[in-house]
């Protein structure tokens, strides 16, 4: 494993142990106030015991009216900042990267846990029957504009001062960032919206505001959309014109994936007979941007076998694999790697049967939310848990939530 056990260095001098991420997945483990549990502390804990490079939480939000999820963490302040120093330091001492993933969800943000919904333009998501379950927004003003740019360097530096190690901006999968880059979510026609440079200032000066915040030796990476894959959306093209521009501004790590709630093919990839054979589902779009930025280039997507994450470090278009579901099934998944224990690391995709649902990844996302649950609990994960007890999961946590916002 001579090219995922190396180790890698960082624009800022921060150095990754060895080339395996886990990528930031839904995590619905914060408490119905927002911090931390103990379960969530616990669960990262076991996966620094694996070893990997880098360790990138769910989303932490960067305000408690805005929220994608229940029991999503949000830091805003220091409210709960014992708790961020405790998850912080589950990976003293094992040379593991963990790293917050910063979010705004947007318009992507259920109606029955947010009493106000805003985005760039009032432009409501279209997903068929389960566009019901969200709210046109509200559009943003230029003062709340700044107010969240500003938001998001103040969670940087709190989760900095708390000891993580590194942030990731989300600029992918259709919340906050990603509408503004979208030409369909993002129709203003004032300085944040229109053209290219306009829809791209609102992730530049988001950058600049943590860069600020944190200083020039924290890193700070994004992940962010190879495309939305919707007519009219941001396009491949317009994608590596971000990426140029991030990495003048001097970005850490730029994670590639794709899609939105309205698009998931960050869940189901883009099934063409050329990207199953390869398993990842956007390595023909990183090939490309690796000619554009010599900026360190991370891939999350399907990948399933050890030789495909071998083979696409040697060919050199990325330099990071990341993985996300199949460490909910193989906690301990790097070590199973170097030590040859596996070799292929299966994620199954559960289903009820509820075709809107199914779709939008409603029993998936819980699915694997209750794996990380039960590695935070100490127990190991169940493959056979049914889709049905995932389903019930997530209208309980809607439930809970929604009484406790009223």
């Amino acid at each position: 494993m001579k090219n995922l056990a190396s180790s890698f260095r960082l624009p800022s001098g921060a150095v990754l142990q060895n080339r395996i991420a886990k990528s930031a997945m839904s995590e619905n483990c914060g408490t119905l106030s927002n911090a931390p549990t103990s379960t969530l502390i616990r669960a990262y804990a076991e996966w620094a015991k694996g070893q990997p490079g880098l360790l990138i939480t769910g989303n932490i939000m960067i305000d408690r009216q805005a929220l994608g999820e229940p029991r999503n963490v949000v830091v805003e302040d220091y409210t709960h900042f014992k708790r961020l120093q405790q998850w912080a330091a589950t990976v003293k001492g094992t040379g593991v990267h963990l790293w917050p993933q910063i979010n705004h969800p947007g318009r992507q943000a259920f109606s029955s846990i947010n009493k106000k919904v805003v985005a760039p333009s009032a432009v409501p998501l279209q997903m068929g029957g389960a566009s019901k379950m969200f709210r046109t927004a509200v559009p943003l003003t230029e003062d709340e504009i700044w107010n969240i740019i500003q938001r998001f360097g103040t969670t940087a530096r709190i989760l900095k001062e708390a000891g993580f190690t590194g942030c990731q901006i989300h600029g992918a999968h259709g919340y906050l960032v990603s509408q503004f880059l979208s030409p369909i979510a993002n129709q203003r026609t004032d300085q944040w919206g229109g053209n290219l440079t306009n829809r791209s200032r609102f992730v530049l000066e988001v950058y600049r505001e943590i860069r600020k915040q944190v200083g020039p030796d924290f890193p700070v990476g994004i992940k962010i959309n190879s495309a939305d894959f919707q007519r009219g959306g941001f396009t491949e093209e317009e994608s590596m014109e971000v990426i140029q521009i991030l990495s003048r501004e001097g970005i850490d790590l730029i994670e590639i994936s794709g899609g939105t709630y309205e698009k998931p093919v960050m869940v189901k990839g883009d099934k063409k007979k050329s990207t199953l054979e390869r398993e990842a589902y956007f390595l023909s779009y990183i090939e490309k941007a690796r000619r554009l930025t010599n900026k360190p280039l991370m891939l999350t997507g399907g990948f399933r076998t050890v030789g495909v994450m071998e083979n696409a470090l040697e060919g050199g278009q990325l330099d990071v694999v990341g993985l996300a579901r199949p460490f909910c099934l193989y906690p301990q998944l790097p070590t199973d790697i170097f030590s040859q224990k596996h070799h292929q690391f299966h994620a199954p995709i559960p289903r009820i049967g509820i075709k809107a649902l199914d779709r939008l990844g409603g029993v998936e996302l819980p699915w694997y939310e209750l794996q990380i649950h039960r590695i935070g609990k100490g127990k190991q994960p169940r493959p056979t848990l049914s889709g049905f007890w995932a389903f019930l999961f997530s209208l309980r946590g809607m439930f809970l939530k929604s009484l406790w916002k009223n």
